[in-house]
């Protein structure tokens, strides 16, 4: 961990909305003035599209399963490579994963590639004299048997839908974006667990701050839901991890964000329509205490 070089993390599977928490800090720093250099958890997978299905493939003939989600798919020793070296010089390596055309098009005008979706772009430097780190994907904290990348988050920020919630919000966007069918989907589903149970919900054990959304209406069976529950269709739980480490200032919280509530010591709940209000009300001193930290 580094004072000098912060480094923040927000982890969250694949569909469970990690994006809202990502928009919240974009507006942290633009209003705060915060230089930060931004890491897409995409960007450390191992293999490319096509590439990753060819390993699917083979995979599956050997009767194993593989996914995004597990250690066979990534590279957790260059993150966590990163995250060291960022706190210790404000340095290090990333590159991005092209999701879309208009991505590629993009970073095809500025690195002066002729890259396609679904390929990486070269390795570069992070841009010289950043304020922090900002990663958000799967894996901001994964701890296996040959990495550990939590131990070099300063800040780490979990999303985490009921887990029914996060699979509709997965089939629809799969389905909606990319054309995925419904049985495909399912079978994604079903691969991933194995590698979810034991790469993904151990991080959430580890964040500082979670954000949970709990849905107010039927989500029994998530394989048949027509429509994804609103924000005001739903709660959302958050959790810190040690609210007196993060000054966490409860009363002022309850009188900002209305209709919210203790349910535990260190446990409040808001409506799911102030998720990201709530999110910079709380993050904002946070974010703001580790850059007066770098200035002593």
């Amino acid at each position: 961990m580094s004072k000098k070089h912060p480094v923040v993390a927000v982890t969250g599977s694949s569909g469970a909305g990690t994006t809202t928490v990502k928009r919240a800090f974009e507006h942290i720093f633009h209003r705060d003035n915060i230089s930060a250099a931004v890491i897409e958890g995409d960007s450390f997978h191992r293999f490319d599209r096509a590439a990753m299905k060819t390993e699917m493939a083979a995979a599956a003939q050997r009767g194993e399963s593989l996914s995004h989600f597990g250690p066979a798919a990534n590279r957790f020793d260059l993150l966590e490579e990163l995250f060291r070296e960022y706190g210790e010089s404000g340095t290090g390596k990333k590159r991005y994963y092209i999701h879309s055309d208009d991505e590629a098009h993009q970073l095809n005008a500025r690195l002066g590639t002729a890259l396609n979706p679904g390929e990486f772009t070269p390795w570069e430097d992070v841009p010289a004299g950043t304020d922090l780190l900002f990663y958000e994907g799967l894996h901001g904290l994964v701890v296996t048997e040959e990495n550990n990348v939590a131990q070099h988050v300063d800040l780490g920020v979990g999303v985490v839908p009921i887990v029914n919630l996060e699979w509709i919000q997965k089939i629809h966007r799969d389905n909606l974006e990319r054309g995925y069918s419904a049985e495909a989907i399912v079978d994604t589903i079903m691969r991933r667990m194995p590698d979810y149970i034991r790469y993904i919900t151990p991080q959430f054990s580890l964040t500082d701050i979670n954000f949970q959304r709990v849905p107010t209406v039927d989500t029994s069976n998530p394989f048949i839901a027509r429509d994804i529950p609103t924000p005001d269709e739903s709660f959302v739980i958050i959790r810190f991890k040690d609210p007196e480490k993060l000054e966490i200032d409860f009363p002022y919280l309850l009188a900002m964000i209305h209709d919210s509530f203790m349910s535990r010591r260190n446990s409040m709940v808001v409506p799911g329509g102030k998720m990201g209000f709530a999110m910079e009300v709380i993050l904002q001193p946070i974010i703001e205490r580790m850059m007066d930290a770098r200035r002593v």
